[in-house]
């Protein structure tokens, strides 16, 4: 089991939903946190709320889809901290494409989603484990994926599903990569849940930087959080909060999980069917949504 007190950890998009809750999970466990969001306003709150608890803590702007970002983000916390024991690549966004049809979908939304949910999380890599590794001490490299894409992906975000389906295989390479390397880090996946996760997804937009816009709103912004929209449509959709994911991650730290995955007696019954049917060589039936 990995100590937390007293370490150093990294934990990106972390000024909102997950990342947010992440972040004020992990002080409470008495870590020093580094913070990185796109958001500057929320990550100033972010950060005089966890100064004010007592929180060895500061905020770095970060736009992960940039390289040179993320490598400044890296400088900031070694300056501040002298090591990072714990990298959590968190940031993510939504690409509001409920009843879109991807080959409608135009390419300044292919290349957001991968550039922050795939290449941000490479850029963290790359800027982190080296470091990690030189430092010498026992580490964990986290990375956010999702159920759906993930580990099964769902008909109605093809760019979403696409983007967590290459996370889940980075950080099993990563895992593997690690060991043989013989270093003292592991790695880990996070699936959040068990349910829809009641985050502010959904307005990614509002953080959609002008290279990956074409100047039409394409979110699903109408709706600023999971539960707004299941207030306003009557959908039947279990909601889970972040808060309860971070308490999860922690508790999957501690455990040395890899797979960070919530039980979920649908989920389960998904990959099952799934499995079964690569392996049969089967269909390809239309998933059920009950989650």
């Amino acid at each position: 089991m990995l100590d937390l007190a007293g370490k150093t950890a990294v934990v990106t998009g972390g000024a909102s939903g997950v990342g947010l809750a992440l972040t004020r999970a992990l002080a409470g466990e008495g870590l020093k946190l580094v913070i990185a969001d796109i958001d500057q306003e929320a990550l100033d709150r972010t950060v005089a709320e966890l100064k004010a608890n007592g929180t060895a803590a500061i905020g770095v702007k970060t736009d992960v889809t940039k390289e040179d970002s993320v490598n400044a983000l890296a400088d900031a916390a070694y300056a501040a901290f002298g090591k990072v024991h714990f990298l959590f690549n968190n940031a993510g966004v939504g690409l509001g494409e409920a009843q879109r049809k991807m080959w409608e979908m135009p390419m300044k939304d292919w290349n957001w989603g991968f550039a922050v949910n795939v290449t941000g999380v490479v850029h963290g890599i790359r800027a982190f484990v080296p470091r990690m590794i030189e430092g010498g001490e026992e580490g964990l490299i986290c990375n956010t994926s999702s159920f759906n894409g993930g580990l099964f992906p769902l008909p109605n975000t093809p760019i979403y599903a696409a983007t967590k389906a290459a996370v889940t295989s980075i950080s099993e390479t990563l895992h593997w990569q690690l060991q043989i390397a013989k270093t003292k880090l592991r790695a880990a996946v996070l699936f959040p849940g068990p349910h829809v996760v009641n985050t502010r997804i959904m307005d990614s937009n509002r953080n959609r930087p002008s290279e990956f816009s074409d100047g039409k709103d394409t979110g699903a912004a109408a709706y600023k959080t999971m539960r707004d929209l299941v207030s306003a449509t009557g959908l039947k959709l279990q909601l889970t909060e972040p808060e309860e994911v971070a308490d999860f991650v922690v508790e999957s730290v501690k455990a040395d999980r890899f797979w960070m995955f919530p039980q979920a007696e649908a989920q389960n019954t998904m990959l099952r069917t799934r499995t079964e049917n690569i392996i049969a060589r089967g269909e390809l039936p239309l998933p059920a949504l009950g989650i």
